[in-house]
């Protein structure tokens, strides 16, 4: 299973979990199924099916944007993290 390691800002929806094992080939699998086991996080990751445009997510330290997005494969042991933007001001 894919490690997928929840930032801070999301935790609370995780049960304050950091890090959750979820199954799943590709990135969109192991998101779709840690979505199905904590459908709050599904809320914030997703908007019409697709992960929104805010949220970063890495395979290891490549941005799935430059690999094959949502079909990236993912490996047994791969770590998937997740970047949420966050904005602020001064």
């Amino acid at each position: 299973m894919a490690t997928v390691l929840v930032p801070t800002a999301l935790r609370k929806l995780t049960s304050n979990l950091a890090e959750v094992e979820v199954p799943g080939s590709t990135v969109g699998e192991v998101l779709r199924n840690l979505a199905a086991a904590h459908p709050a996080v599904g809320q914030q990751v997703f908007e019409n099916g697709k992960i929104r445009g805010f949220v970063n997510v890495f395979v290891g330290d490549e941005d799935i944007r430059f690999l094959e997005g949502e079909a990236t494969p993912v490996k047994e042991d791969e770590e998937i993290t997740l970047i949420p933007a966050i904005a602020g001001g001064f």
